[in-house]
């Protein structure tokens, strides 16, 4: 039923190859792929289950002090030897006024979920034809980055033995990162490889600066990753090859988005269909 036959030389005749359900399959992936209007219900659902997931995985790596703190060291002699080492420099500098790294530290604690959370609303608003390939992209670079977390447990700057880096938010007392004070507990202090701040600010960044109509906003979108980088360092987060890292991380998201819609996200159409 539903075969078809054909004649060969031999005048034999031989069922052909049934394309149907090569057919369906491709229609089907066909459908996966094709961009639609997203649905507010499930976006809000799957951000909140998404990051809440990302959370539990991270924190629950185990805090392997040892070799967190060995690993920072070799980073520490690593960026000697690129003489790139200018952490303590900049972390020492900021921290001399207390108005600029207490600034500081409240931006590396809020913005990060302020202007990412704000840059998925505009795309959802604005850009719905794009908006689940950005998404993926987001998505991509925050799940491979557990994988780091869990390869290769890294201490920041500020929980290094003995290399006289400040601790910003403890120094002055401001309500900051989840890894200081009394908030502590609640975070994997030695998650610092990959740099998610400089990771999905560079993705805001970029989603900004490709897709906003007014030029100074365009501006505004590359100078945020660029804050961020000295932010990180200055508050003793992070090293300057941790953002390396996060850099890699988006570049595996934008390679799976374009993978899986043939196109950039920001090269799609920009609305579509229910």
């Amino acid at each position: 039923m539903g075969e078809t036959t054909v004649t060969t030389l031999e005048g034999r005749e031989e069922a052909a190859p049934q394309t149907v359900t090569d057919t369906t399959e491709q229609v089907f992936l066909r459908r996966l792929r094709t961009p639609r209007r997203p649905r507010f219900w499930f976006e809000i659902l799957l951000i909140a289950v998404s990051y809440w997931t990302y959370s539990l995985i991270r924190n629950a790596v185990p805090e392997q002090k040892a070799d967190a703190l060995r690993n920072a060291d070799w980073i520490w002699k690593a960026e000697h030897q690129l003489g790139i080492a200018v952490e303590q420099s900049v972390n020492h500098a900021v921290n001399s006024v207390t108005w600029l790294i207490v600034g500081m530290n409240y931006y590396y604690a809020t913005l990060h979920f302020i202007v990412t959370l704000g840059v998925l609303v505009w795309l959802y608003r604005s850009h719905p034809g794009r908006y689940a390939a950005t998404r993926t992209v987001l998505f991509c670079t925050t799940g491979v980055a557990l994988v780091g977390y869990y390869l290769y447990p890294l201490a920041p700057p500020r929980l290094m033995n003995g290399m006289g880096f400040i601790d910003t938010v403890l120094v002055h007392q401001t309500w900051g990162s989840m890894a200081s004070g009394d908030l502590k507990n609640m975070s994997n202090q030695y998650a610092a490889m990959p740099s998610m701040h400089i990771g999905w600010s560079l993705w805001c960044g970029l989603t900004i600066f490709a897709l906003a109509s007014v030029p100074w906003v365009k501006v505004l979108g590359l100078l945020y990753p660029a804050l961020t980088l000295v932010v990180i360092v200055a508050t003793a987060n992070h090293f300057w090859l941790d953002a390396v890292g996060g850099i890699l991380c988006l570049a595996f998201g934008y390679t799976v988005a374009r993978l899986w819609y043939g196109a950039l996200p920001y090269s799609l159409p920009r609305t579509v269909g229910g």
